[in-house]
């Protein structure tokens, strides 16, 4: 059966990222086909800046593999293909995930992001994906600046059949947060997953109420929020790495989740940021159903770049 859910995730990565492999992929295999010279190295370097990898990563790799050509002449297109993999492994985090039958109960999530950026889906699809390992997962609906968010997240609970604690428009966001964590722990629940308001990155005094929540959440729960999941759009690129960077001046980020995958061409982001904020990803969107949610493998994810 693990076998099984890790292939099939595996599956749902590659079909997601066919978008990145194709211009991505495709292009270094047939550049690889002829004759490593300076113009096929500029190539390389665009095709690597095009997959959204960054500036800097783009221009060290292109160096590292010229070094490596320079060793190794006679390298055919799959050893060259090998070598880029495993160079693109090495700028991933390597993170364990946590076991979830060691998570401290109830389990908070703080999950965090700019409006538009599919933050309150991600949270139920988070949800989800706790229920499928026997875990009973609650809502906090702590964005009360749109009604809309509330009642989209309300939507999702009666999906999943899963409880939720709202507050009225334009409560205090800390206070649900509150009422939220005592509510799971009178019912002896497993996971809470608070959503917060879709904070501007340049909005300061939102950003602040973070922090207040947070403090909120740790009343209730001592050492809770347990994780900060900070929630990005990756068809944004490098501008996802901007947001990630602002936020962190406000609050600590325990880990990312990458939206939206399935409708970008720029998959390469996904390495780019954790080279450079040194942030685990955890989770991946990879289509717009409950079920298209994976936790985030770095191995798997790069060989679903090239295959």
């Amino acid at each position: 059966m693990t076998f099984g859910f890790i292939k099939s995730s595996f599956e749902k990565v590659k079909n997601a990222l066919t978008k990145t492999r194709s211009l991505f992929s495709t292009k270094l295999k047939n550049l690889f086909q002829r004759k490593l010279d300076d113009e096929s190295l500029d190539e390389l370097e665009q095709i690597l800046y095009e997959a959204d990898l960054g500036v800097d990563l783009a221009t060290s790799l292109t160096q590292k593999l010229k070094e490596y050509f320079h060793l190794h002449p006679e390298a055919k297109t799959d050893e060259l293909i090998g070598f880029l993999k495993s160079e693109l492994l090495a700028q991933m985090n390597q993170v364990q995930p946590s076991s979830l039958l060691d998570l401290p109960l109830p389990h908070v999530i703080l999950v965090i992001g700019v409006n538009g950026n599919g933050k309150t889906t991600t949270a139920a699809k988070i949800a989800n994906y706790y229920l499928q390992f026997g875990k009973r997962p609650m809502f906090g609906a702590a964005d009360t600046f749109r009604a809309a968010a509330a009642d989209q997240l309300e939507q999702w609970a009666q999906k999943l059949n899963i409880p939720i604690v709202k507050g009225l428009p334009k409560s205090d966001p800390a206070a649900v947060a509150f009422d939220t964590l005592s509510s799971a722990k009178a019912k002896n629940l497993d996971v809470v997953l608070i959503d917060t308001a879709g904070r501007l990155h340049t909005k300061t005094p939102l950003m602040q109420e973070l922090e207040k929540i947070r403090r909120s959440c740790s009343k209730a729960v001592p050492g809770a929020p347990h994780e900060t999941l900070l929630v990005l759009d990756a068809t944004t690129g490098q501008n996802a790495i901007d947001q990630a960077k602002t936020f962190t001046k406000y609050t600590p980020i325990s880990g990312l989740v990458l939206t939206k995958l399935d409708g970008s061409a720029k998959g390469g982001m996904a390495i780019a940021i954790q080279k450079e904020l040194k942030i685990p990803i955890k989770f991946i969107g990879i289509g717009e159903g409950v079920d298209d949610l994976v936790s985030f493998n770095p191995e798997n994810f790069i060989n679903s770049l090239f295959e």
